[in-house]
């Protein structure tokens, strides 16, 4: 289980992070990240939360969302691609830059997917954005 701190619970939050991110596309997942940097960048057009405090700032420890829609499959399967995504990230979440928000999409082959298949599409998009070293972090062993 992720901590709460380190997740991604506001829908204005995941879609910040959809809309202003960088994307990695791989054959099980899309994974959509927005740094700090660009947090700061945004800050004039930042989303609000209904208390109109900003949801996203740069200060916090890195946040990861997931979106599993019903094209993945039944509930059972859906809720099982989730659940092989958040262990795959809680193992990795140490090296993602403090203030990072992710938003991991699951598209439909991520259903007979193994977590092994899944970790190495979720390293493979992280190497490509460049966010921290992934290196044996329970890869396809």
């Amino acid at each position: 289980m992720l901590p709460a701190a380190a997740r991604l619970t506001h829908s204005q939050d995941f879609g910040l992070v959809v809309r202003r991110g960088r994307r990695a596309g791989r054959p099980r997942l899309v994974l959509h990240a927005l740094t700090s940097s660009a947090l700061e960048q945004s800050a004039s057009s930042r989303q609000h939360d209904t208390r109109g405090t900003p949801t996203l700032t740069g200060s916090q420890p890195a946040k990861v969302g997931f979106v599993v829609s019903k094209a993945v499959g039944n509930s059972v399967v859906r809720h099982r691609v989730a659940r092989r995504l958040r262990h795959l990230v809680r193992d990795r979440i140490g090296v993602l830059p403090a203030g990072s928000a992710l938003v991991i999409r699951a598209l439909p082959p991520s259903a007979e997917a193994s977590s092994a298949d899944l970790g190495v599409d979720l390293d493979a998009a992280l190497r490509r954005l460049k966010l921290g070293s992934t290196s044996g972090s329970g890869g396809a062993e």
